[in-house]
């Protein structure tokens, strides 16, 4: 097999001057080997490497009837392993694994809207919107009929900010639905499933709350945002589509990308004035 370093030599010699017979004799390989490569100057020598026959060659059969067996059930790489093994497989794990990756199909769950009759439920979830370094909270309730919203900002999101939110949401819809949704927020959840199943342990204050308004505090399922699902949308379209289409509105119309006076006070008044304009072009 020629390698690159007799290449090299073939080429060194022949600019010594010896003739091709001469440098196929000094190295050992034929004078049509030579004559090729110095015909063609940037000819580089092909290596063909034995093709390697993979351990899992032999097993691959049994493997394709079992996942075909299986249908529409999966059978974990950990027991395939396991069955090789016993027939004699002495591969790895990952091999194994590397090979089942696209004979497996992940079977998407069933998308089921999740409907609640009128005056049942309200879903309700803060959300955080940035501007820069400063990030501002909004807590927002949406009704799981109508899909009617109510959006309440403030600095954070503490205990006292969900309890005086709730309590302004339900005066503004002009009554109490008969469950109130919550994530998993821990100033509102004490503790999950601390009694059982389903049975929270929730803030003694919101407690106090639901007795005096009549409602039933609710979590929703973990990691199934899903289920409140109705406020979750409006987050989205509260950020993406509203506060940050105001910025930018404010930002290329109306000035506002770098502000024109000096001091607090006089760059407030400029933004009031700005927030002015802006809704008395929306709402006339």
């Amino acid at each position: 097999m020629l390698t690159q370093e007799l290449l090299v030599e073939i080429h060194v010699l022949h600019r010594q001057g010896r003739s091709i017979r001469q440098i196929a004799r000094t190295l050992g390989v034929s004078r049509n080997t030579v004559r090729r490569y110095l015909r063609d100057v940037a000819k580089m020598p092909v290596y063909h490497r034995p093709k390697r026959i993979c351990k899992l060659e032999p097993f691959k059969s049994y493997l394709l009837e079992r996942i075909n067996a299986a249908k529409p059930d999966w059978i974990t790489a950990a027991v395939l392993f396991r069955e090789l093994q016993e027939r004699g497989y002495q591969g790895k794990e990952g091999i194994l694994k590397n090979w089942l990756r696209p004979y497996k199909t992940v079977a998407q769950e069933p998308v089921v809207r999740f409907e609640t009759e009128p005056g049942q439920q309200l879903q309700l979830d803060f959300t955080t919107i940035s501007r820069g370094r400063r990030k501002i909270k909004a807590l927002v309730a949406t009704l799981g009929y109508s899909r009617a919203s109510f959006v309440r900002f403030s600095e954070s999101e503490r205990q006292e900010d969900w309890l005086s939110g709730i309590e302004a949401a339900l005066h503004y819809f002009g009554g109490v639905p008969r469950e109130l949704l919550f994530d998993n927020a821990k100033c509102i959840m004490i503790e999950r499933d601390a009694y059982g199943v389903g049975q929270h342990r929730w803030n003694s204050q919101l407690l106090q709350m639901a007795r005096d308004y009549g409602f039933v505090p609710k979590a929703c399922r973990p990691y199934r945002a899903r289920t409140k699902g109705k406020v979750e949308r409006f987050n989205m379209i509260l950020r993406k589509w509203t506060i940050e289409g105001l910025f930018a509105e404010a930002k290329q119309f109306h000035g506002l990308r770098r502000a024109r006076y000096r001091g607090l006070q006089k760059v407030s008044i400029q933004a009031l004035m700005t927030a002015m304009v802006q809704n008395i072009k929306r709402y006339h």
